[in-house]
């Protein structure tokens, strides 16, 4: 009885994610750290490892679906929790710089019977613009969805998944290996430019 009551209790609560000022400073100190660049450049090689089927030090999942792509990247206990949530608020900073705009930040928190489920999430759009020499919007890599969840307070994986826009007056959304090497690798992708 009682978990047939809890269906009707147990329901989710939403509030807007913002981060404190100390957190914040703690952030960019993290994100000025070499700490930050060899957990980016970890993950980076951990996809690529699992689209070749090698086995690599940090777990992720590939998703392909026919409309989105995207990975996930599994909490490992040899990374800080602080700097798996940093990695989080990381990629949605660099997706920014690619011309995205944030148009959700919001943390829902689950209670289930045995275990308490919150996830942070940013979504993500591109901004308006057009393709040059085209009456086409460009989607850029599609709609961003970038969600960290943790299981009793304890961090369980980071899901960077690209939505593509199926409207036709929207470009095709560009490869999702490159925006991962955009957020991942961004001085690397820098210098491949110039």
């Amino acid at each position: 009885m009682k978990r047939l009551l809890g269906l009707f209790y147990n329901k989710p609560q939403c509030h807007k994610l913002e981060r404190s000022e100390r957190y914040s400073a703690r952030f960019n100190a993290w994100v000025n750290s070499t700490d930050c660049k060899e957990l980016t450049t970890a993950f980076h090689k951990a996809y690529h490892y699992k689209k070749a089927g090698m086995h690599c030090k940090y777990r992720v999942q590939l998703v392909l679906e026919e409309n989105r792509q995207g990975v996930i990247f599994f909490y490992d206990p040899a990374i800080s929790p602080q700097a798996f949530s940093y990695l989080f608020d990381h990629l949605k900073d660099q997706a920014l710089l690619l011309g995205y705009q944030l148009k959700s930040a919001d943390k829902r928190k689950i209670d289930h019977e045995r275990y308490t489920q919150k996830t942070e999430a940013y979504y993500l759009t591109p901004l308006p613009k057009d393709v040059p020499d085209s009456s086409l919007c460009n989607q850029l890599y599609g709609n961003i969805l970038i969600e960290l969840t943790l299981v009793n307070n304890h961090p369980g994986f980071i899901r960077l998944i690209a939505n593509k826009i199926t409207d036709p007056f929207f470009s095709e959304p560009l490869p999702f290996v490159e925006l991962l090497d955009c957020v991942m690798q961004p001085t690397e992708k820098l210098q491949s430019r110039n």
